[in-house]
């Protein structure tokens, strides 16, 4: 069966599930916001520059883009580092970033994503899956302390999740009203994750998530004539009324200050906003195209320009910086989207809520959006996947966790680095341990031990190889073939020219194969090709 290609080739999939990332990214957008000490508006702003501009120049069939937690601390450190129209001089370091990022795209950057292992990009899913989880609770209780999109550990309060989360309860800090709508929402959407839900064709085309808004809002309005159940004030999403309309809208936009040109500040901070929301941008495309079914690959040169260009129509208008997420990209993947028209619609979506809806959006309450979230956790951090890669081995199991580890008591940047450290540290490990191969059955008394050095012997070999020489018995003959090794570090070679001088006060008989390696690299032809067998009995006799 041919696939169908297009932009609205799949809009009945593409629909819906925009609508669901919309719901997902509102809240978000504001959050972040929020958590970057900016105003509301330019969360939504960036939201809808992401959505649109970005998704169209993007080549991610399924990624979302919008103002990113990841660099909410910069954010705000950087507008208060700017002091007086903090703010707006921040905006002129924003489009610096966007300027490199175009940069980086045209320098063909994108292929640093692929040089993470896949044990740290799953850990890097599954991580933020359960910090979605344990950040979402407070918000499906009703108590609404932090921000929306606030995913680090440590809170702006000094607080961090674990500690939040015992004060709610340890403070009886929860709204009974909030805490039925967010149970009332999670069984719809397990319903509607059931074969026999999804055999129904309607139902396909209803997503759970737009139920659970309906059913929320509903159930909201009933409580009114209950005391001490309507869910209202900082437990509905809050979208500023001055935003709806045109008016409100020019009050709130604000314009970057064309004149910071000359400050050499908003270049430092642009460099730091364009590298962090680069990597983020490449690890979030890694980890999308390992969601999407259909196992698609993003062009990541092409995603950099898409982002670049996106940071700087966001800062020219008065937007947060903006980088590919995974929370807004996983939800889009979850709900059924398909092509990049689901990004693109969500946008839209995000342009009327802030022009025509904004009531409409206020009557939202924050723990049914909990429970959709809750839900999108749970699919990035199913037990399945702890399984999956414990299956595959400690070399990708133990990076994964301390990924996951790094991610939840610490930030996703920082989990991610350890992660990584730990799986380079692991490579260097095996490369020390296995720096030649020894076939056990073809070593005879009598006759020579062939040692086959591997296709790679660095200087972190040095212990290794010392070593198994040192351990040879007196007499022994010793074939050292390097006729499969493209490089041979020069530091190896020295050792092997000094153990020829111990080995014939110890009778050792050392003879050497196909040492052109030294200090170079070769090609395969050359490998395979070469045929000097170098002999060296005489010169030790």
């Amino acid at each position: 069966m041919k696939e169908k290609k297009g932009l609205f080739a799949h809009i009945g999939s593409d629909l819906p599930a925009g609508i669901i990332v919309f719901l997902v990214a509102l809240p978000l957008c504001l959050g972040i916001a929020s958590a970057s000490d900016a105003s509301p508006l330019s969360g939504l702003i960036a939201g809808i520059v992401g959505g649109i501009v970005v998704a169209i120049i993007s080549g991610s069939p399924l990624g979302v883009s919008g103002p990113a937690a990841g660099l909410a601390v910069i954010v705000a450190a950087s507008i208060n580092d700017f002091g007086e129209n903090g703010f707006q001089i921040f905006l002129m370091a924003g489009i610096v970033a966007g300027i490199i990022q175009l940069g980086f795209g045209l320098l063909k950057l994108g292929v640093i994503g692929y040089y993470f292992p896949s044990g740290v990009i799953k850990g890097m899913l599954a991580g933020i899956g359960l910090t979605i989880i344990l950040k979402q609770i407070p918000h499906a209780l009703g108590s609404d302390k932090d921000p929306e999109g606030d995913f680090k550990f440590m809170q702006v309060d000094g607080k961090n999740t674990f500690e939040e989360l015992y004060d709610v309860f340890a403070n009886e800090a929860y709204h009974n009203g909030a805490i039925i709508i967010g149970v009332v929402s999670l069984l719809i959407l397990v319903l509607w994750e059931q074969k026999f839900m999804k055999k129904i064709s309607i139902f396909r085309f209803i997503q759970g998530p737009l139920v659970v808004v309906v059913t929320a809002i509903g159930l909201n309005a009933w409580f009114k004539g209950s005391a001490g159940m309507y869910v209202g004030g900082e437990h509905l999403v809050s979208i500023p009324k001055a935003i709806g309309s045109e008016e409100g809208i020019r009050s709130l936009l604000v314009w970057p200050d064309w004149s910071a040109w000359s400050n050499p500040h908003i270049y430092t901070t642009g460099f730091v906003i364009a590298l962090v929301a680069s990597l983020e941008t490449l690890l979030c495309v890694e980890a999308t195209d390992k969601l999407d079914p259909q196992k698609r690959i993003t062009p990541t040169n092409r995603e950099l320009i898409a982002q670049g260009t996106g940071n700087i129509v966001s800062s020219a208008i008065g937007g947060l910086p903006i980088t590919q997420v995974i929370v807004r990209s996983s939800a889009n993947i979850q709900s059924g989207g398909k092509t990049k028209f689901s990004a693109i619609f969500h946008g839209i979506l995000l342009v009327v809520a802030v022009l025509a809806i904004p009531g409409l959006l206020n009557l939202i309450p924050m723990s049914a959006l909990a429970a959709i979230l809750f839900v999108v956790g749970y699919k990035l951090a199913k037990p399945v996947v702890f399984k999956e890669m414990y299956a595959k081995g400690l070399g990708q199991f133990i990076p994964f966790v301390v990924t996951i580890v790094g991610i939840i008591f610490t930030d996703l940047l920082v989990g991610i680095g350890l992660g990584l450290v730990v799986a380079i540290v692991q490579i260097l490990y095996i490369n020390y341990k296995i720096p030649y191969h020894i076939d056990p059955e073809k070593i005879k008394p009598g006759k020579p031990v062939k040692v086959e050095l591997s296709e790679d012997v660095s200087f972190l070999n040095k212990a290794s190889i010392l070593r198994t020489l040192n351990a040879l018995p007196d007499g022994t003959h010793i074939v050292l073939d390097g006729h499969k090794a493209r490089h041979i570090h020069s530091d190896i070679i020295e050792i092997i020219e000094d153990f020829k001088v111990q080995a014939k006060m110890r009778n050792i008989l050392v003879e050497t194969e196909g040492m052109h390696a030294i200090g170079t690299i070769r090609s395969p032809e050359q490998i395979g090709s070469e045929s000097d067998y170098k002999k060296i009995t005489e010169t030790q006799q």
